[in-house]
């Protein structure tokens, strides 16, 4: 008998959710085949069997979040019977709990008459508990100035989640100050349902990956105050090196796309305007020394962005192989967790699904993210002449507490004058 249990899929990760069984109670596996698919604050991914054998019991259901390390199902040899009764292995009350919030034994009890020392300990147990999250949560906490053990965490054990911080924030800003009387409006009404009894409408519950996606877009829109500056760029030179290259790319195992010449530029504009490659921490400015370039991969049910590591390195043939590569394994779910963490600076490409341009939100906690538009053929003027040229908006998003105008301006510039003159020696 093997136990199956919920993967360590990076150092800051507790949890997972499990999404979807491949295999069912009584199938066949092969070691190393898919066996179920989980979805952790970092990376969705299908996780392989430790064995080969049969499934004959799935202790957690589908949707249900549980610890690392938990036991999530068993595996047995060739004609072992199956667990009839999927989820029964477990007490409903254990489900989703780690091994140190199960009830208490006998030995654990506190003596008679220690009941004050038991109180003492318990609410110590609780604050450390709630102390014991996320990276990510325990950074909100310290740019908002938030205690976390005044927060109670709905997570494993009392653990302090993301919403639970997120909700805890957006309760301090609409709450009134103690010292003012504030009175609401007549005209400001509460906000109602998001529909009405009677309404004709389709209910589904959000999927673990839109949850996240909401997460962080909220968080993003709480943290930074975006602005955008949107510029205008011919694509002339860079689709005709395009067009010449393409087939000796393709001959190298490699799709040379215009995502591939845009990286390449962003990342030398990220070397001369370091500012753009940096990070706010409570008053201070963490300047990268890395470019690790994240790339926008659009899912059928949602967005990831996977990074390449230090891509300041990779000459145009190298990110054109690196952002196909994890282009490809994040629609496969094949990616590991360290392959989203640590980006720098973000690519977006709205413009392949017809987007004249973008407007995106910022990847936290970086403090900007460049968006493409569409390049299609239009009228422009050429040295006082009528001309159809392929033209494309590109936008930067950026965190005004940090970068400005002028600040995006320059960058913008270096961008449109590089890929408008892009030399065939840059690549």
């Amino acid at each position: 008998m093997t136990n199956v249990v919920m993967p360590q899929m990076g150092e800051s990760i507790a949890e997972g959710t499990i999404v979807r069984w491949i295999k069912k109670v009584g199938d066949s596996i092969d070691r190393d085949e898919p066996l179920f698919e989980i979805s952790t604050d970092k990376v969705d991914a299908e996780i392989p069997s430790p064995a080969a054998g049969v499934l004959t019991e799935i202790k957690v259901k589908e949707g249900e979040t549980v610890a690392v390390n938990s036991v999530v199902a068993t595996i047995g040899a060739e004609g072992e019977v199956a667990s009839a009764t999927p989820g029964a292995a477990l007490p409903e009350a254990a489900v989703g709990q780690p091994e140190s919030a199960a009830a208490p034994t006998a030995e654990t009890l506190p003596a008679a008459g220690a009941d004050e020392d038991h109180d003492e300990s318990a609410a110590a147990g609780e604050d450390s508990r709630r102390q014991k999250s996320s990276p990510l949560v325990r950074k909100i906490a310290q740019e908002h100035k938030v205690d976390i053990t005044q927060i109670q965490g709905t997570g494993l054990s009392g653990r302090v989640t993301k919403q639970d911080i997120l909700d805890y924030i957006a309760s301090a800003k609409t709450a009134p100050p103690a010292t003012t009387a504030t009175r609401v409006p007549a005209s400001a009404p509460a906000p109602g349902p998001s529909y009405q009894p009677g309404e004709n409408v389709h209910i589904v519950p959000m999927s673990v990956m839109r949850k996240k996606i909401a997460e962080h877009m909220v968080l993003s829109a709480h943290t930074s105050p975006h602005v955008y500056s949107v510029y205008e760029v011919n694509f002339a030179r860079v689709t005709a090196l395009r067009d010449k290259k393409k087939a000796a790319y393709e001959a190298a195992g490699a799709k040379l796309t215009f995502t591939a010449f845009i990286a390449k530029v962003a990342i030398d504009a990220l070397r001369q305007f370091p500012i753009v490659n940096a990070s706010i921490d409570g008053d201070n400015i963490v300047y990268k020394k890395d470019i690790n370039l994240g790339i926008a991969v659009a899912l059928d049910n949602g967005l990831i962005v996977p990074v390449i590591r230090n891509a300041d390195e990779k000459n145009l043939l190298g990110l054109s192989r690196a952002i196909d590569d994890v282009a490809s394994r994040a629609r496969t779910k094949r990616l590991n967790p360290d392959e989203v963490q640590a980006g720098t600076f973000t690519i977006t490409n709205p413009g392949i699904f017809g987007a004249l341009y973008g407007l995106p939100l910022i990847n936290q906690p970086q403090v900007a993210i460049l968006a493409v538009g569409g390049i299609e053929k239009r009228a422009v003027v050429v040295d006082d002449a009528i001309a159809i040229r392929p033209v494309c908006h590109i936008t930067l998003g950026y965190d005004h507490r940090l970068v400005d105008g002028a600040d995006a301006g320059r960058f913008l510039a270096f961008v449109k004058e590089r890929l408008e003159n892009f030399d065939e020696g840059w690549t």
